[in-house]
């Protein structure tokens, strides 16, 4: 991924921009934050990803989230979703349907979002998960095989599934929660990697990377605000070797 520096589409909400585009950058990828309706089509043909957040959304983002992944399925280009709190409102709950049916490559949220996009029953309301991982492991398989995706469940312990091979990426650091944007950025870097690798690695990897960041962070920091600079220097501090030998993936 570092060797080819892809260019990331980034559609994401206002107040993951900086973080998310710091991320990319600090991986060894390039960003881009363009939602316009206007543009979003023409430029989704000259990425090497697609990644698109419906946290901060609105009528002019989601023609412009439409437009740049109809563009992106028809050059075959791989795109992420993220259907942050679908669920909080009817107009959210309707336009996260709209566009998971454009089948995206990769989708990732957390339990709760999972959950609720496969017809099933969470108490969330907010964007934070309410549900543990393991509630959504079935409802992750089964949108993984109706919609041809690879599902990411986000959490303690997160899980990935293409509906018939599954993994469990732990590490990562108790604080990150207290950070805003993580999991917005981590949308980001997954269409980093799914530029450059199939879409259950390409996952994985990005998970992988995440835990093994937060987890050097975790040792430096002093609380969420150090913790969120440090990260981002050991996002780019760990070396091809590094993650090589990273042991927190497992296949069930």
């Amino acid at each position: 991924m570092r060797e080819k520096n892809p260019l990331v589409h980034c559609i994401t909400n206002y107040v993951a921009m900086n973080i998310a585009a710091n991320t990319l950058l600090a991986a060894g990828a390039s960003p881009a934050m363009i939602h316009a309706p206007e543009e979003t089509a023409d430029f989704a043909k000259v990425c090497s990803a697609l990644t698109v957040n419906i946290g901060t959304i609105s009528p002019s983002w989601l023609e412009g989230m439409k437009r740049a992944i109809l563009s992106a399925n028809d050059s075959n280009i791989p795109w992420v979703f993220d259907p942050v709190a679908h669920f909080a409102t009817p107009y959210r709950s309707k336009a996260a349907k709209e566009l998971l049916n454009l089948n995206p490559t990769i989708l990732r949220g957390n339990a709760s979002e999972i959950l609720g996009l496969s017809g099933g029953s969470s108490e969330a309301r907010g964007v934070d998960a309410t549900d543990p991982v393991s509630a959504a492991e079935n409802a992750a398989k089964d949108l993984a095989k109706e919609y041809n995706s690879v599902v990411v469940i986000t959490g303690e312990v997160d899980f990935v599934t293409n509906g018939k091979k599954n993994f469990r990426v732990s590490g990562g650091s108790k604080l990150m929660p207290s950070v805003t944007a993580m999991g917005c950025s981590l949308t980001c870097l997954m269409g980093a990697f799914v530029s450059v690798a199939e879409p259950l690695s390409a996952a994985v990897s990005s998970l992988v990377l995440f835990a093994e960041a937060g987890s050097r962070a975790d040792k430096l920091a002093n609380g969420p605000g150090s913790f969120a600079s440090l990260f981002q220097d050991q996002l780019s501090l760990i070396t091809t070797d590094d993650f090589d030998k990273c042991k927190w993936v497992e296949e069930d």
